[in-house]
C-alpha cells in the first residue's frame, strides 16, 4: 500500500526537493520564506508525496482554487490546481504517480492540471482530457481537466 502524505515545509523537505526536475520558483521563494523564520515546521503546505524509506520518491503540489475564479467547470465551485508532479527516476512504473492523482480525485473537486512535455499519455490514462482552448484563459497553456460526476466543462467562449 502506498501512502500519501503532506509534506513538511520545513529544510529537509526543500532539500529533498532539489533532487527533482521541477524544483524551481515556488521552492526558492519557500527557502527564502523558511530563512526568515516566516514559515513554521506545522505551516499547511500545499505539498504532498510518497517516500520510499526515508527518502521522498514522488511528489506534486496541490491548491485549492477558490469558486470566483473558476473558469473551467460547470457548476461553478472550488478546484483543485496540480501541479510539479513528479516521481523519481529510480521509482517510476511503480504506481507512484497515480497514487497521488488518486490522492487528488478523492477529494472529489475538479482538478486542472499543465501537463510537461511528453506527458500527455500519463494524464490520459488517469482520465484527464483536454480544456477547450480559450486564448485569454489559457495564455499559451494546454490545461487538462478532470471533471468528478456531475460536473462538465465550462464553455470557454
Amino acid at each position: 500500500m502506498v501512502k500519501v502524505e503532506r509534506l513538511l515545509v520545513n529544510y529537509k523537505t526543500l532539500e529533498e526537493f532539489k533532487r527533482f526536475k521541477e524544483y524551481g520558483n515556488q521552492e526558492l521563494s519557500m527557502m527564502e520564506d523558511l530563512e526568515s523564520n516566516i514559515i513554521e515546521n506545522d505551516s499547511e503546505s500545499p505539498f504532498f508525496g510518497i517516500y520510499y524509506g526515508n527518502a521522498l520518491a514522488a511528489r506534486m503540489s496541490l491548491y485549492k482554487v477558490n469558486a470566483r475564479y473558476n473558469y473551467y467547470f460547470e457548476p461553478s465551485q472550488d478546484y483543485l490546481e496540480l501541479w510539479k508532479l513528479e516521481v523519481l527516476p529510480d521509482h517510476r512504473g511503480k504506481g507512484y504517480g497515480k497514487a497521488l492523482v488518486d490522492f487528488a480525485k478523492d477529494m472529489a473537486l475538479p482538478i486542472k492540471t499543465n501537463p510537461r512535455i511528453n506527458s500527455h499519455g500519463f494524464w490520459e490514462k488517469m482520465g484527464f482530457e483536454k480544456a477547450k482552448y480559450n486564448m485569454e484563459r489559457d495564455l499559451g497553456e494546454n490545461p487538462l481537466i478532470w471533471m468528478p460526476s456531475g460536473v462538465k466543462e465550462q464553455d470557454p467562449s
